[in-house]
């Protein structure tokens, strides 16, 4: 049991992780419009304006696929609330297996699916919980974890770094999930990310940090980024690609709404194993 336990607890912190890594992509809007443009803003206006409409973003429903370093092929949907902060998540990971990941958070506490494996030792429960406040986590428990950065900042995260390349093009005009867009593109180095959170209040510069450190550590130091831009002036796509240290990121984020209501759940009791309460027994045994 011990040992059973300790996998799915592993399991449970990997697809916790992998969430973090993923939704990373950061919370940016999307609304229906077409994709005509002022012909006096530049690229770069158009890139920056676009990031600038990501600050009043309440809550987003969002569909992503790629490629994630030690994760190999992801592809999920999610719906996240940003105040309360909840999520709802269906994903699936090639090094993780065939079968789809449900994960849920709500009321600061993390539930992850672990299906038919996970029920074989869990006394026929399929989800565990993690209980984040008893584990002295919730104290950190933001929305830059799970993609958006701070409610009351919304500051889109990733999306709004290719605001800091030195040279961004207008690719041209392209239909992403049936609406009009216009899709733009940039290099961008961390320094020069770094370069552009210099003009920022403090809170939103120390989320956007974060992020940045994330890149660090993957060994990713130079990215790719495109947006596909509608003619609401909010990005409908977001894409960034670059080799890490693990092999290559190259994730797409395709948001499908935004400041809708969001309702998420926990599972049921009765289909719930509790990590807290199985370490106490553990220990005890």
């Amino acid at each position: 049991m011990r040992v059973a336990v300790r996998g799915a607890v592993e399991r449970g912190a990997a697809g916790a992780a992998l969430v973090a890594l993923v939704l990373g992509g950061g919370a940016v809007a999307c609304s229906k419009g077409t994709a005509e443009e002022s012909p006096r803003m530049t690229p770069a206006a158009a890139v920056a304006k676009a990031a600038k409409n990501t600050e009043k973003i309440t809550s987003l429903h969002y569909r992503m696929t790629g490629t994630v370093p030690g994760a190999g092929q992801v592809k999920g949907e999610a719906r996240m609330s940003m105040k309360p902060l909840a999520m709802s998540m269906k994903m699936t990971a090639e090094k993780q297996g065939t079968d789809s990941v449900e994960i849920r958070l709500v009321d600061k506490a993390m539930y992850i699916n672990g299906g038919a494996e996970a029920a074989k030792e869990l006394d026929g429960k399929i989800w565990m919980k993690f209980d984040l406040a008893a584990m002295g986590m919730d104290k950190q428990l933001n929305t830059n974890q799970f993609g958006g950065g701070q409610a009351d900042q919304n500051p889109a995260q990733e999306s709004t770094f290719l605001t800091g390349s030195k040279h961004v093009t207008k690719v041209g005009t392209e239909t992403v999930d049936g609406v009009k867009t216009t899709h733009y593109k940039g290099d961008v180095t961390l320094e020069d990310m770094r370069a552009s959170l210099k003009n920022l209040d403090k809170a939103t510069r120390e989320q956007r940090e974060k992020s940045l450190d994330r890149f660090e550590k993957m060994g990713a130091d130079k990215m790719t980024m495109d947006m596909w831009i509608d003619g609401s002036d909010h990005t409908k796509q977001f894409r960034m690609r670059g080799e890490a240290g693990k092999g290559p990121l190259d994730m797409t984020i395709t948001f499908l709404d935004f400041n809708k209501p969001v309702t998420v759940t926990a599972p049921a009791a009765k289909d719930t194993a509790d990590l807290a309460d199985i370490m106490k027994q553990a220990q005890q045994g």
